[in-house]
């Protein structure tokens, strides 16, 4: 598989991993408390609060690992930086077996580009989807190839969801963008809602969400202090996104997929903001089942 220029080599990858046999053994004993599951299961929310571990990616695998047991949520969703590209389907196995072993469940992948509209090219990436069990795969397609994609979704029965990523993005700013080249297609070609980049493009997140009905199958939670720029996200409840009303809509529709924070900031350090954001989701949350 092509390798990213910020993937690192299989090499270092399994140096900074550990994903040997002996370790992913080391990873069941010494790291197998799973973590908290999260307030969901108390709240009666149907969705779940994840994570997407490019919030993470300056940490090597055993970070992430620690990271989420801090987060006290099992649910990620990996970026490459974290699950190479050009691993083989037996060293993929191999580092799925580390994270579940660890407590945490892969409940997707990407942002991966599906930028060419070549069979070889997309099918690839599906096997990679495949080995790593992830049931969704969070992309930024080119729109000419969705009907070769269609087709890999079809045959592997892994759902995409496309990530819309604000005004830069000529093809996608919003949701809204993406389903509207949706239209007829099969019912696991859907969305991945960043709130973030949907609200500097001038969408309305409540809206969005609702729009994308049971085609949204995938969200990246952040916060803004100024709608229109991307330089000043904040912790999740400091700034001015409706995040209680954004939550409220995710549960009159129903949604069962995964709601991830992005953190995209204090990336050296991001653990304490992260929880910060968390501790905010669940106490709202929590505050809709009282």
């Amino acid at each position: 598989m092509p390798r990213s220029s910020l993937t690192p080599s299989r090499r270092n990858f399994f140096k900074t991993a550990g994903l040997a046999a002996a370790s992913v053994a080391l990873a069941r004993t010494a790291s197998a408390t799973t973590p908290v599951a999260d307030a969901t299961k108390t709240t009666g929310i149907p969705f779940r609060l994840g994570v997407a571990s490019y919030s993470l990616r300056q940490l090597p695998v055993d970070g992430v690992i620690d990271a989420m047991h801090a987060l006290q949520t099992p649910w990620l969703c990996l970026k490459s930086f974290h699950l190479p590209y050009e691993l083989s389907a037996a060293d993929l196995a191999a580092a799925r077996a580390k994270y579940e072993a660890a407590g945490l469940t892969i409940i997707g992948g990407g942002n991966i580009a599906l930028r060419k509209d070549d069979d070889d090219d997309i099918r690839q990436y599906f096997e990679y989807a495949k080995a790593a069990g992830m049931p969704v795969m969070v992309c930024s397609p080119l729109i000419a190839a969705l009907p070769r994609i269609e087709k890999f979704v079809k045959k592997y029965d892994i759902k995409i969801a496309i990530h819309n990523h604000g005004p830069e993005d000529k093809e996608y700013p919003a949701a809204s963008d993406a389903l509207k080249h949706l239209k007829g297609m099969d019912p696991r070609m859907g969305v991945c809602l960043d709130i973030g980049h949907a609200t500097r493009a001038g969408a309305d997140i409540v809206a969005e969400a609702a729009a994308a009905g049971p085609r949204l199958f995938d969200i990246h939670i952040k916060d803004l202090k100024v709608a229109t720029e991307r330089d000043s996200q904040c912790v999740v409840g400091e700034g001015l996104l409706p995040i209680a009303a954004f939550l409220r809509q995710l549960q009159r529709q129903g949604f069962s997929g995964c709601a991830n924070l992005e953190y995209e900031i204090d990336a050296s350090n991001p653990v304490p903001g992260m929880q910060r954001s968390i501790a905010y989701l669940r106490g709202v949350l929590a505050g809709f089942a009282a």
